[in-house]
C-alpha cells in the first residue's frame, strides 16, 4: 500500500460512554431491549441516566474505540468525528489524543451537546446500549480531511454514523479520496438494527467502495436478508475482497478473494463486559493488514484484542496490546 503517515484513519460517531451494571429487571423496567443499540432523544437520555447505577464515564464511540486499540497495538492512527464545544467534548478530545490517536476535527459551535451512550451491562456480560447521538451526527463532507485520508493506508468507516444523509455523503467522499490515493477503505456494519434501517445504502456502499467489511453474524444475515450463514458468506464473498465475520465464542470467519479461514476465539478466564469486542477485533485485524501481516495473523491479532477487552468493564484496553500480542507469538516490531 506504499508509504503512509497513518496506518488507519477512522470516521465515526464521537461519543462518551456511560457504563453501569444492572440486572434484567432494570432493563424491563426501563423498556431497554437487551443486547441491542437503541437511539434515544436528549430527554430520554437524561431520564435513563438518572435511573442508572453509578457508572464509569469514558470516551467511546465504535470507531474511536477501534483507533484507541490500534494505538495500543503500536500502530499509527487518526480519527475524524464531531463533538460539541462543551465539557464532554473536551474530555473526548483529550482522551483520544492521550491514547496516541491524532484527532483535531473542529467542534460543533451551535447545536446539541456531545453524544453519549448509556450502556447497561447485565451479569451475563451482555451490553444494552441507549444512545443519544447529539453533536456526533452533525457530520458532513466538510469535516472530511482529504489530506489525512490520503495519508492513511486504510480508512475505516463506522456504520453507526449512517443515520443522516449528510453522513452517507461524507462516507462516499472519504471512500473516493482513499480510492484515488490507492488506499483501502473499510466499513463496520455496527449493529443489525442499523443494517435494517440502511440496508440498501450499505449494500451499494459495499459493492462500490469497500475493500474490507466487518460484521458480526447477525449483521451479515440482516445485510443479505437470509437466515442461512453459508448463504450470507457466499453473498459477501461476491461483493467485497476481504471480510471478517465475528461469531462470539465461535471465533470469526475471514474471507479474502473468495477464500475463507476460521479464527478461534482466544480463551478468557471470565467474560465481564462484551462492550467493544467487535471494535477491538477490528483494531487487531486492521493493524495486521495495515502492517503487512497475512489474513490469519491479522485475525489472530483481532481475537487477542477482543479477548482482552471483554475481560473487564469498558471498551478501551487495560493492558498493553502490543506486549500481549508478543506474548501470544505475534511480534509487531518485525517487518
Amino acid at each position: 500500500m506504499g508509504r503512509a503517515r497513518y496506518d488507519v484513519i477512522g470516521v465515526g460517531n464521537a461519543i462518551v460512554d456511560v457504563i453501569a451494571q444492572c440486572d434484567d429487571d432494570f432493563l424491563r423496567a426501563q423498556s431497554i431491549e437487551k443486547g441491542a443499540m437503541t437511539l434515544i432523544d436528549e430527554a430520554r437520555a437524561e431520564t435513563l441516566y438518572s435511573a442508572m447505577a453509578p457508572g464509569k464515564e469514558v470516551s467511546g464511540g465504535s470507531a474511536a474505540n477501534t483507533l484507541a486499540g490500534i494505538a495500543a497495538l503500536g500502530a499509527r492512527g487518526a480519527y475524524i468525528g464531531k463533538v460539541a464545544d462543551d465539557e464532554l467534548g473536551k474530555i473526548f478530545r483529550h482522551d483520544l489524543n492521550a491514547a496516541g490517536v491524532d484527532y483535531d476535527t473542529a467542534p460543533l459551535k451551535d447545536g446539541p451537546l456531545t453524544a453519549r451512550c448509556l450502556i447497561n451491562v447485565t451479569p451475563d456480560a451482555q451490553r444494552s446500549m441507549s444512545t443519544f447521538l447529539g453533536a456526533s451526527v452533525f457530520f458532513s463532507e466538510e469535516d472530511i480531511d482529504a489530506e489525512k485520508i490520503g495519508a492513511a493506508r486504510i480508512t475505516y468507516l463506522e456504520g453507526y454514523l449512517f443515520d443522516r444523509d449528510e453522513a452517507k455523503a461524507a462516507f462516499v467522499r472519504a471512500a473516493e479520496i482513499a480510492q484515488a490515493a490507492d488506499r483501502l477503505t473499510s466499513l463496520t456494519l455496527s449493529d443489525s438494527f442499523c443494517v435494517d434501517r440502511h440496508r440498501a445504502s450499505f449494500r451499494q456502499l459495499v459493492r462500490n467502495h469497500i475493500d474490507i467489511l466487518f460484521a458480526n453474524e447477525a449483521e451479515l444475515l440482516s445485510l443479505y436478508e437470509t437466515d442461512d450463514f453459508d448463504d450470507a458468506l457466499a453473498a459477501v464473498k461476491a461483493e467485497t475482497r476481504i471480510a471478517a465475520v465475528t461469531r462470539s465464542e465461535k471465533g470469526a470467519v475471514l474471507i479474502e478473494d473468495g477464500h475463507s479461514v476460521a479464527i478461534e476465539a482466544e480463551p478468557v478466564e471470565k467474560i465481564v463486559d462484551t462492550t467493544g469486542a467487535g471494535d477491538l477485533f477490528a483494531a487487531g485485524m486492521l493493524t495486521g493488514l495495515a502492517t503487512g501481516r497475512d489474513l490469519e495473523t491479522s485475525g489472530r491479532l483481532g481475537a487477542i484484542a477482543a479477548a482482552e477487552i471483554i475481560s473487564h468493564i469498558g471498551a478501551r484496553p487495560n493492558t498493553n496490546l502490543k506486549v500481549l500480542s508478543q506474548q501470544r507469538g505475534i511480534d509487531l516490531d518485525s517487518a
